[in-house]
């Protein structure tokens, strides 16, 4: 195999490729990649293949999706033969998989089997005009000759006649495979001549989520989410009609503010899933840049490729809108709060549409956390999205090995046929450099309750003494010169600031307005020298950010409180339910 000028592999054909394999008895897999979003779908099912040396995988792109951005990064990582697709129509293949229609998939002469990439064929959309096709497709090619598409109303996107049957009537695919029986009746209401191809093999990608249930509680840690925090996580599919979107609410932009400025940073964790065609359909650094107030109030953007389904997993509330991420985080029993419901996008006979009529709304006009904590108290899951989602759950692996190797002609393999687990993200904890407004309650023998809001102009409900901490990293450093607190993260050797000793003693000379600095130098504990020149070191066991403990210990002394008391009894922190026991230890002291 040789990488071309224009970096395509170029597989050999015919006799060369027997003179070129060292396998030339392996059968050749075509993976039709459209994009991104198809992709998951298609990594899903590759470990079906594994260890299996009579296979050989191919992938391609036909270049007829709009959101092509994040397919070479992603071929580079799965690492399999990339192949042009006017080479890969040529290619003696004798099995190819697809997660989508579009492109000249008629030009394929072998087996075609078309898996869904989302939660079965929900949505209507207009197949693309004769006009607008490359040159080479075959007779197969789907929405070609008879109806002007688009007209009226949009079919549904992989179950009707524009996408299903070529100019000739004859199915596209030679094996659709659905999830459930509710897809076959809609099918053979919508297109009866391709009801023969349906295959019902479940779905992959619920099945892995299923499977990673008991794993939880690692997601949640990997997300930075401490005991006593709710997960909330936004969702939104891609179009002008999404929670993203700019054609309904335009919602998205000012919620996420608003829910990193309204919720309690200490007990509320936010975070948002956004589809593979937003992210890479406008790039990864144009959504962080649109999204950069959120980020710095301590919004995570999860990777829509690797992270979202363990996300899903972790969240404790989706706010989303009608995409297939909404309907799995119902289906695992979820709290949903739909903020955008465009059921004009949806086939009225599915069971999303129901889904989307029945399942409450978020309203954008009242405020956030009273619509969160009803949702959480009085949450009874709707039965319909997990009774639909799959009719064989945990079983898509085997049913889709069985269909793969039958249309390849070779006898399974006798190992079990089994998925991928769901991996471990990394650790990612909240950033929050813009200021943080904290309220306190002293309740007496060392315990302190506290709110801190990544918003300075956010006001707590229940009054509290009130001051300002804020991060030495922050983007207007003029809240540094009025800061009661200020703080930062790093390791405790970074020759960069210098020990924690050098650094809280230069901070109180550049902030001489804030009344203690904190180093934190680990997730549990941090550094804090006083305006007086004591160095304290604060620890807890419990997972919570440090930062919290140093606003807590100005709290206390800005009640006239001595610190030794804390030094002996140590002090207690309340965020919302959750108690954390900090210990307070005198380092030395020494003038600033």
């Amino acid at each position: 195999m040789d990488a071309g000028r224009d970096g395509w592999i170029r597989v050999p054909v015919g006799d060369d490729a027997a003179r070129w394999a060292t396998r030339a008895d392996s059968r050749p897999v075509l993976l039709v990649v459209h994009n991104v979003t198809a992709a998951t779908r298609l990594l899903d099912i590759l470990p079906l293949f594994h260890d299996d040396l009579r296979v050989q995988l191919l992938a391609t792109t036909p270049g007829s999706s709009a959101f092509r951005a994040g397919l070479a990064e992603l071929f580079a990582r799965v690492d399999v033969p990339v192949v042009p697709w006017e080479q890969a129509v040529r290619l003696p293949v004798q099995l190819a998989i697809s997660a989508s229609f579009g492109g000249q998939l008629a030009a394929l002469s072998c087996q075609l089997t078309i898996l869904s990439h989302g939660v079965g064929y929900t949505k209507k959309l207009a197949t693309p005009g004769a006009g607008s096709r490359e040159p080479g497709a075959g007779s197969r090619e789907p929405g070609a000759g008879s109806r002007e598409p688009g007209a009226g109303s949009a079919p549904v996107f992989g179950l009707s006649r524009e996408w299903l049957l070529g100019e000739d009537g004859a199915p596209v695919v030679d094996a659709l495979v659905l999830s459930h029986p509710e897809q076959m009746e809609r099918l053979r209401a919508a297109c009866p001549e391709a009801v023969h191809t349906a295959v019902l093999a479940g779905d992959p990608c619920f099945d892995r989520v299923l499977a990673a249930r008991g794993h939880r509680e690692r997601y949640r840690r990997a997300l930075g989410t401490h005991p006593g925090q709710r997960l909330v996580l936004l969702n939104s599919t891609w179009h002008t009609e999404s929670l993203f979107g700019d054609g309904g609410d335009d919602l998205l932009p000012t919620l996420l503010p608003r829910l990193t400025s309204e919720l309690p940073a200490d007990e509320y964790r936010v975070a948002a899933v956004l589809h593979p065609n937003i992210w890479y359909g406008h790039s990864p650094g144009q959504i962080r840049i649109w999204l950069d107030r959120a980020r710095r109030s301590g919004l995570t953007l999860v990777d829509p490729l690797d992270g979202w389904r363990q996300a899903l997993l972790a969240a404790d509330v989706v706010i989303g809108d009608h995409g297939s991420v909404t309907y799995y985080a119902a289906a695992l029993g979820t709290p949903v709060l739909l903020g955008a419901a465009p059921l004009a996008a949806l086939d009225p006979d599915a069971p999303i549409s129901d889904f989307v009529r029945e399942a409450p709304r978020l309203d954008p006009t009242a405020p956030l956390r009273p619509q969160l904590d009803t949702l959480l108290s009085e949450h009874q899951p709707l039965p319909s999205p997990a009774e639909f989602i799959t009719s064989h759950p945990g079983e898509s692996a085997a049913r889709l090995r069985r269909l793969f190797y039958a249309q390849l002609g070779l006898s399974e393999p006798d190992e079990p046929a089994l998925l991928e687990p769901l991996p471990l993200p990394p650790y990612e904890p909240p950033s929050r450099t813009a200021p943080l407004r904290v309220a306190t309650w002293l309740r007496g023998s060392g315990e302190v309750a506290v709110e801190r809001y990544a918003d300075p102009r956010s006001e707590s409900a229940g009054g509290g003494e009130v001051h300002l901490a804020v991060h030495e990293d922050t983007r207007d450093p003029a809240h540094l010169a009025i800061a009661d607190v200020v703080f930062r993260e790093g390791s405790a050797t970074d020759p960069r600031f210098g020990s924690p000793d050098r650094w809280t003693a230069e901070a109180l000379l550049r902030y001489p307005h804030s009344s203690l600095v904190a180093y934190v130098t680990s997730p549990s504990a941090c550094t804090v020298r006083t305006r007086d020149g004591q160095l304290l070191r604060l620890t807890a066991e419990s997972a919570a950010d440090p930062a919290l403990y140093a606003s807590v210990l100005h709290a206390w002394l800005a009640a006239g409180k001595a610190v030794e008391e804390l030094i002996s009894e140590g002090m207690t922190v309340r965020t919302g339910a959750a108690l954390h026991s900090v210990r307070v230890a005198s380092v030395r002291v020494t003038p600033a």
